[in-house]
C-alpha cells in the first residue's frame, strides 16, 4: 500500500487529495466562497420551535436557518457506538417544548452542511478533535475508534485516556472522549498532550461565547491543508505533497508542534508541471463528472444523482468472459462493487444509494457479492450500512453525508433543461411553434408572421415540416418567416408579429 496526499493551493481554492497507489480515492475542495461549516460552532438564537418535527430552527448569522432536531439537545449517550439506540429512544419521549424556546440562546455545532434547499444541521453536543482524540465536554465515557481491531491495544488506549481524564477531571473540566484511529500505539506523553491541548481550546471556546452575540461564529475548524494533516496522515501515509510554499511553511509548522515524527513527510512541490496534472488527479475529477464509468473488464457503470436518492446500474458491456454467463455476471459484478465503493467516496455521495448489480442465480454469488462491497466500504471513514440483496438484484445501502458532493460543488443545472438532463426535440419544438402560429393569427392582426429560435428547429421546419408550414401559411392567409437565432436554446422560440 503506497499512500499519498497532494495538496494544490489556489489564491481562492484549496483542494487535497489522497491518493491509494496512484489512484485517486478521494477529494476534498475548499472555497474561500463557500468553506465548509462542519465543525464549526456557532453561539445561536432559537427562532422557531416545531412540536411536530421535534425540531428547532436557529439563527447562526447563515443565510438560512439552521435545523436541530431533539435528538441533539438530549445528553449525548455514554458510548457513541453502542448507544445510539437508546439515545433515539429517549428522543421520542422527549418535547422540545420543554427543551427550548424561541429566543433562547444556545451553544451549537454544525454537523451537516447545508444541502440543497436545507440549512446546515446542528448539535449541542460540541466535540472538539484533536491529532489522537475527540473531547467531548457534555460526554463521560471513553470510546475507542472500531478501526483499532486488536483487543489489548484498545483496552491500553482506554485506560491511558480514562486516566489521564480523571487527573484533568479533578482540576475542575469534566468531559468524555473518543480515541481517534491514528492514535494505535501511540504513547501516553501524546496522549497527555493532545487532552492538554483539547482542554484549553474548551476554556478558551467556552469564554468566547459567554462574549459575543447570538448569530456569531464563535470556533472555526482548521484550514483544509492543516486539517488533512489532522485527519488523514497516518503512518502508511508515505508523503504528503504540496505545492504552495505558504501552506506548506504552515503544514510545517503544525506538524513540527503536534506531529514531529511525521515532519520529514511533508514535501514542497516546486516542478514546473502543476501537482495535480502530473498525478492524473484532473483527469480522475473530470471523469467523476460523468455518469458512466468503465471497468477494466469492458463493462460499466452508469452513477445517477437525484434528490431522493442515487442509483448505480452495472452492465457487462463488451465483457463476454471465457466460461459462461452466470460467470461472466459474476465476475463484472464483483469489479463494480470495488468501482462502486471508490466512486462513492471520490464523489462524496451520501444519502440512499441503490445499486442495480446484473441478477445473478447462485445464492453463493451472491453473498460473495455482499461481502466484496463490505470489504471495499471499509476503508470509507464515512458511516455505511448495507442491506442484502433483493429478488431483483438490488442492494440498497446508505452513507452519511455531511457535506455537498463533488457534482453539487463543482457544478450547476444546465440552464436550458433545467437540471432535467434532457431537453425537447426539434419536431417536439416545431409542434409547440405550429399551436402558437395559430394562437397568435387568431387573436392578432398583422402582415407576417415572424419565428424565431434555434438553427436546428429552423432546419427542422424547412426540411421535414416544409408541406406543414405550407399548408399553414395558406390557413392562415399570411406569410411565414422564419430566422435562426444562435443564442436561443433548443427549446427556446418566439413568434413575432411583423
Amino acid at each position: 500500500m503506497s499512500i499519498e496526499i497532494l495538496v494544490n493551493a489556489a489564491p481562492r481554492e484549496t483542494r487535497a487529495a489522497l491518493l491509494d497507489n496512484g489512484s485517486l480515492q478521494e477529494l476534498f475542495i475548499e472555497r474561500a466562497s463557500r468553506r465548509g461549516l462542519v465543525s464549526n460552532i456557532y453561539k445561536g438564537r432559537v427562532s422557531r420551535v416545531l412540536p411536530g418535527m421535534q425540531a428547532a430552527f436557529l439563527e447562526i448569522g447563515l443565510a438560512r436557518t439552521a435545523f436541530l432536531h431533539v435528538a441533539d439537545i438530549l445528553g449525548p449517550p455514554p458510548d457513541p457506538v453502542n448507544d445510539a439506540q437508546e439515545q433515539r429512544d429517549a428522543s421520542h419521549e422527549a418535547d422540545i417544548r420543554t427543551l427550548v424556546r424561541e429566543g433562547d440562546e444556545l451553544l451549537v455545532q454544525v454537523v451537516k452542511d447545508p444541502l440543497g434547499t436545507k440549512g446546515a444541521r446542528l448539535s449541542t453536543h460540541v466535540s472538539l478533535p484533536s491529532r489522537y482524540l475527540v473531547y467531548m465536554p457534555r460526554g463521560s465515557r471513553v470510546g475507542v475508534s472500531a478501526r483499532i481491531e486488536s483487543e489489548a491495544e484498545r483496552n491500553r488506549l482506554r485506560e491511558l485516556v480514562s486516566t489521564l481524564g480523571a487527573h484533568h477531571g479533578s482540576n475542575g473540566t469534566q468531559g468524555g472522549y473518543i480515541v481517534r484511529t491514528a492514535a494505535l500505539g501511540a504513547p501516553l506523553e501524546a496522549l497527555h498532550a493532545d487532552m492538554t491541548y483539547l482542554h484549553r481550546l474548551w476554556t478558551h471556546v467556552r469564554e468566547r461565547s459567554l462574549s459575543m452575540p447570538a448569530g456569531s461564529l464563535v470556533h472555526e475548524d482548521l484550514p483544509l491543508s492543516v486539517r488533512v494533516l489532522r485527519d488523514e496522515l497516518k503512518p502508511e501515509v508515505r508523503r504528503v505533497l504540496v505545492d504552495s510554499p505558504a501552506e506548506f511553511a504552515r503544514m510545517q509548522e503544525f506538524t513540527r508542534s503536534f506531529m514531529p515524527d511525521y515532519q520529514d513527510r511533508v514535501e514542497l512541490h516546486q516542478g514546473p508541471r502543476p501537482i495535480f496534472d502530473l498525478h492524473g488527479v484532473e483527469e480522475e475529477v473530470t471523469r467523476a463528472l460523468d455518469a458512466r464509468v468503465a471497468l477494466k473488464s469492458g463493462g460499466y457503470i452508469v452513477i445517477q444523482q437525484t434528490e431522493a436518492m442515487t442509483t448505480v446500474d452495472v452492465n457487462t458491456g463488451g465483457y463476454v468472459g471465457h466460461r459462461n454467463l452466470e460467470e461472466t455476471i459474476f465476475r463484472t459484478n464483483l469489479e463494480a462493487a470495488v468501482t462502486i465503493a471508490r466512486q462513492l467516496r471520490v464523489r462524496n455521495l451520501g444519502g440512499i444509494i441503490v445499486l442495480d448489480f446484473i441478477d445473478m442465480q447462485e445464492p453463493d454469488h451472491r453473498q460473495a457479492l455482499l461481502d466484496a462491497l463490505q470489504a471495499a466500504l471499509a476503508s470509507d471513514r464515512a458511516q455505511t450500512h448495507i442491506a442484502s440483496v433483493s429478488p431483483l438484484g438490488l442492494v440498497e445501502m446508505t452513507r452519511k453525508r455531511t457535506r455537498e458532493s463533488l457534482e453539487h460543488l463543482l457544478c450547476a443545472p444546465c440552464p436550458q433543461c433545467q437540471g432535467r438532463g434532457f431537453v425537447r426535440t426539434p419536431e417536439t419544438v416545431s409542434h409547440e411553434i405550429f399551436r402558437e402560429l395559430m394562437r397568435q393569427s387568431r387573436q392578432f392582426h398583422s402582415e407576417e408572421l415572424v419565428v424565431l429560435a434555434h438553427q436546428d428547429v429552423v432546419s427542422w421546419l424547412q426540411d421535414e415540416e416544409a408541406p406543414v408550414l405550407a399548408e399553414l401559411e395558406t390557413q392562415l392567409g399570411r406569410p411565414i418567416r422564419l430566422q435562426a437565432e444562435p443564442l436561443y436554446g433548443i427549446d427556446q422560440y418566439d413568434v413575432v408579429l411583423a
